[in-house]
C-alpha cells in the first residue's frame, strides 16, 4: 500500500469524480484509476462504486476513508515536525529590551546558544513603545518592556519581571534627601532626570503629572545612567524604586500619589512564532519564574 494510492483514493472520494480528482492532484486521470484499482486489489474489496455518474463510496470505502485521511495527516505532521526541527537548528531569534532591568539576558542567551549553536540571535535596545510595536509587527520575536501596573499591550502575552513603585532619587547632599515622600507638585521646579519619551516609566510619570496639572522640568533625558547623574547632584531622577537599593550615593523618595510600573517579557499572542523563538521565550519565562528576573 502506497501513500499516493491513499491520496488518490481520498481525492476521488471527496470530489466524487475521477477527472476532478486528477485535476486536483495534478496527475493524469488514467493514473488515478490505475492506482486506486491496485489499492482495491490489495485490500480485497471495491472501495468505489463507479456504476453511476457521480462516484460513490462502497461500504468498504466508507470504512477505509477515515484511516486513509489519518494516514495522510500523520505524514503531514511528520513533515511539520522535521521542518520545525530544521528551523530550531538553523533558525533565527530576535529579542529587544529596554536598557535598565534585572533580567540576566547574557546568561539566558548563552544557555540558549549552547543548546542551539546554529540559531542566529539578534539583540537590540529601544524605548518600550518602539519595542512593543516591533513585537506586534513581527520585527522582534520577544522583548522586555516597561508597562503600566494594569496594562497588557493589545495582541501580546506577557510574563511579569518586576512590579514596583516609581521613585524620585536624589543625592545625599540634596535638600530633599531627608524626606521620605514627595508630591508631584513639589517636583515642578526641580531639575528632573528622566527616561526619553516612549519609555514606560516616562509615560507613567508624564500621565500622572498631566492629571495633577504639573508641567515637569526635564533637565536630562537619557536612557542611562539616570542614577549616576542624580548621585552626582545633577537633579532628581525618576526611576524604579529598586534602583536606589544598595547605592549609598542615592536616596529614594516615594512619590505621592504612588506611581507603579511593571517590567514584562512580551511576545505575540495571536501571530506565528518560529520554533527557535518559542524555545527562547519558554526558557526566558522559566528563568523569570524561578529567579524573579534577578
Amino acid at each position: 500500500m502506497e501513500l499516493r494510492q491513499l491520496e488518490y483514493f481520498v481525492a476521488v472520494a471527496e470530489e466524487a469524480n475521477f477527472t476532478r480528482a486528477a485535476e486536483r492532484i495534478r496527475v493524469a486521470q488514467p493514473a488515478v484509476s490505475a492506482q486506486i484499482q491496485r489499492l482495491e486489489r490489495e485490500v480485497g474489496q471495491s472501495l468505489l462504486d463507479r456504476s453511476r455518474r457521480a462516484v460513490r463510496l462502497t461500504a468498504a470505502g466508507e470504512a477505509a476513508l477515515p484511516y486513509a485521511r489519518a494516514a495522510l495527516a500523520a505524514v503531514a505532521d511528520i513533515h511539520v515536525a522535521v521542518d520545525e526541527l530544521t528551523q530550531l537548528v538553523r533558525g533565527t531569534v530576535t529579542i529587544g529590551t529596554v536598557t535598565t532591568h534585572s533580567v540576566d539576558i547574557p546568561s539566558l542567551l548563552a544557555d540558549f546558544h549552547a543548546e542551539h549553536p546554529s540559531v542566529e540571535i539578534t539583540l537590540s535596545t529601544d524605548s518600550s513603545d518602539a519595542l512593543i510595536d516591533k513585537v506586534r509587527t513581527g520585527q522582534l520575536d520577544t522583548a522586555i518592556v516597561s508597562v503600566g501596573p494594569d496594562e497588557r499591550p493589545d495582541g501580546l502575552d506577557v510574563e511579569v519581571v518586576t512590579d514596583e513603585a516609581i521613585a524620585a532619587a536624589v543625592s545625599p547632599t540634596d535638600e530633599l534627601a531627608s524626606r521620605k515622600t514627595i508630591r508631584l507638585k513639589d517636583l515642578a521646579d526641580r531639575r528632573l532626570i528622566a527616561l526619553p519619551v516612549g519609555a514606560g516609566i516616562r509615560r507613567q510619570f508624564d500621565a500622572a503629572c498631566a492629571r495633577a496639572g504639573v508641567t515637569p522640568r526635564i533637565a536630562f533625558e537619557a536612557s542611562t545612567p539616570l542614577a549616576d547623574l542624580a548621585e552626582r547632584g545633577l537633579g532628581v531622577a525618576i526611576v524604579p524604586g529598586s534602583v536606589s537599593r544598595n547605592r549609598d550615593g542615592l536616596r529614594a523618595l516615594a512619590i505621592v500619589p504612588e506611581l507603579r510600573g511593571r517590567l514584562v517579557l512580551a511576545w505575540r499572542s495571536d501571530g506565528p512564532m518560529s520554533p527557535a523563538a518559542r524555545v527562547l521565550v519558554g526558557r526566558a519565562r522559566r528563568l523569570l519564574r524561578v529567579g524573579g528576573g534577578a
